[in-house]
């Protein structure tokens, strides 16, 4: 007699014998309400770089990113969830994906944008990974402030003439620096050339 195809045993030998595929759909991790709404989809496999809440444990709530998707034991190792050993080291801790929910997809693979089907207006620049550039675009915006305060705090005139000198100085630099009118002069010394000979 051929046991039922839905008895524990094939069910557990399926797991175990699963390819690498399978094993990505069976690491689908479900979306948190707001994610769920904006890409009509109800859950996705599990990627390095989500960020995810865990739901049960002694972590229960906290919000992390993925750092290790471990497919062969179906289990995620997240940024600064770890434990500590016998000998006071600490290791990372390992948890299951039912225990997950996704807060903030990493839509940084073009090819996982077009299977979640989101256009690419949609997706912001900390979801495509590129939280760094809008790091670097709010430190300028910063720094610009800085030299108005001690302008207006400081009534002497004489403060403003030194940083209208100081504005000549930078507009001589850029006049004495034009990189771009020398190359189509190169070019055109090469052309002439060519016609000489």
């Amino acid at each position: 007699m051929s046991g039922s195809p839905h008895s524990p045993r094939r069910q557990r030998k399926a797991l175990y014998t699963a390819d690498t595929f399978e094993r990505r759909i069976r690491m689908t991790v479900p979306l948190s309400r707001e994610l769920r709404a904006r890409f009509h989809r109800r859950s996705v496999p599990v990627h390095k770089g989500d960020t995810v809440r865990v739901l049960s444990g002694s972590f229960e709530g906290r919000e992390e990113r993925v750092a290790r998707v471990d497919r062969r034991s179906y289990t995620v190792t997240l940024d600064n969830v770890t434990l500590k050993t016998a000998d006071e080291k600490m290791k990372p801790l390992s948890l299951g994906v039912a225990h997950l929910v996704i807060t903030r997809l990493n839509l940084s693979d073009p090819w996982r944008r077009r299977s979640i089907r989101v256009r690419e207006e949609d997706v912001t620049a900390e979801e495509r990974g590129e939280a760094p550039s809008e790091e670097e675009e709010a430190v300028p915006e910063a720094a610009t402030p800085t030299p108005e305060a001690p302008a207006a705090s400081s009534p002497e005139p004489e403060a403003s003439p030194g940083a209208d000198e100081a504005a000549a100085a930078d507009e001589a630099e850029d006049e004495e620096r034009p990189t771009p009118p020398s190359r189509p002069t190169k070019a055109k010394s090469a052309e002439e050339d060519d016609e000489d000979a």
